[in-house]
């Protein structure tokens, strides 16, 4: 693994940290600790194109194939350096220094990759070999359009049975605003028909990006048809852990990114309570 001094930080999610094609290690300030990256798509392509992505050179596309040979060795190599190393005392700030969980992310949608079963499979058979925190997670990070596929759910019902925690991402309700947020066509009706599949599968939670566009929130009718999603899932009977709902932290890479600002505190909060109060939990990052 490549020599690197570096402090991370949790405004830098730079996939190339180690100097490794799918491995990577981030400060995640969801997660609260070390988050080990797996990167199935470094060829930076997804099927969306969200407008506060931070990937460079983003295309529409699939994950390439994955060299699972690679892979394990890179897995095997960095989980080597945490556990038995000084990689953690040499890059992360001391309140930050335990491993949290190994996240499927990356720069694209990590289950357009034909070998998602078996990357998780690989990853099961790993983390067994070294001295992890007996919680650790598994957390795939997941745009959700791919949770018809067989081979996606059949790794999903394995994430299940390890530990595993899907966050689905449910950025805004209403189809004009998902075109124009996420760039894609994707219907509410197959979101929650995914959400269903998924849940039943692994526990999920619902990761949800705000942020101003053109120095504005999201509108009202945007915020109430996004209650009234949450509301449909209790009707439905499609049980969530919860909401992660959270702010722009890096500066997005898309044409977009000028248009772009944070939001204000009060206003994440205020809509996070407004969440609750459809039964949900919520966790906010601003």
């Amino acid at each position: 693994m490549r020599a690197n001094s570096k402090l991370l930080k949790t405004t830098d999610h730079s996939r190339d940290s180690a100097g490794l094609t799918y491995v990577y290690p981030v400060i995640s300030r969801r997660a609260g600790g070390v988050s080990i990256g797996i990167n199935l798509n470094p060829n930076n392509a997804c099927n969306w194109r969200c407008v506060y992505c931070q990937v460079p050179e983003l295309k529409r596309g699939s994950a390439p194939r994955i060299d699972l040979d690679q892979l394990e060795t890179e897995l095997r190599s960095f989980l080597h350096e945490l556990t038995a190393g000084d990689y953690l005392q040499q890059h992360v700030p001391p309140e930050m220094r335990k491993i949290h969980d190994i996240a499927l992310s990356g720069n694209g949608e990590p289950t357009s990759a034909k070998e998602f079963g078996q990357v998780i499979e690989l990853i099961g058979r790993v983390k067994k070999d070294f001295a992890l925190p007996a919680d650790l997670k598994i957390v795939l990070i997941t745009n959700g359009s791919l949770i018809h596929r067989p081979a996606v759910q059949a790794g999903l019902k394995r994430m299940g049975e390890l530990n595993g925690e899907i966050w689905f991402k449910f950025d805004r309700a209403s189809t004009k605003e998902r075109q124009r947020i996420n760039n894609t066509s994707i219907s509410l009706k197959k979101i929650r028909e995914h959400l269903a599949i998924a849940s039943a599968l692994c526990p999920t939670w619902l990761q949800t990006c705000v942020f101003q566009l053109d120095n504005e929130p999201p509108s009202s009718e945007e915020v109430n048809a996004y209650l009234s999603f949450l509301q449909h899932l209790n009707d439905d009977q499609i049980r969530i852990e919860g909401i992660l709902l959270y702010g722009i932290a890096r500066p997005s890479l898309q044409p977009e990114a000028a248009r772009l600002s944070k939001i204000d505190d009060t206003w994440l909060t205020d809509f996070g309570e407004r969440i609750k109060r459809t039964g949900h939990t919520v966790r906010i990052n601003s």
